[in-house]
């Protein structure tokens, strides 16, 4: 069976690191991204099959780069869960209109995130 590959875009390196350790420990395959831009050129290259989406990011913010992967034929079947500390409900809506498949809050709950991750992924190949 093939590891799953999930994309942090994140421009902290600590939220980076925190999510990478906690994916890794439970069995995914972690490539990560500072922003936009990076995660737009990650797809590119490394198709993942989740995306963890921050919004506040300098250059192209998550709600930006979230609305162009899923806009884009090739990329639109990706899901994304945007993990940010915006917590107003008015942002998670836009964050859902932008085409995100859910919507997490900073710190997040591990077990709430890990159960979203597994409820979006198709199972691998």
């Amino acid at each position: 069976m093939a590891m799953q590959k999930i994309l942090i875009v994140d421009d902290s390196p600590t939220e980076r690191y925190f999510l990478s350790e906690l994916l890794t420990t439970n069995g995914y395959a972690v490539l990560t991204a500072e922003n936009g831009e990076d995660a737009i050129e990650h797809i590119r290259t490394h198709v993942p099959d989740l995306i963890l989406m921050d919004v506040v990011m300098p250059g192209q913010n998550g709600f930006q780069t979230t609305r162009e992967i899923t806009r884009n034929p090739l990329t639109e079947h990706i899901p994304i869960i945007i993990c940010t500390s915006k917590n107003q409900e008015t942002d998670r809506i836009w964050g859902l209109r932008q085409g995100a498949r859910d919507y997490i809050v900073k710190p997040v709950n591990t077990k709430l995130l890990l159960q979203k991750i597994a409820s979006h992924l198709r199972p691998a190949a």
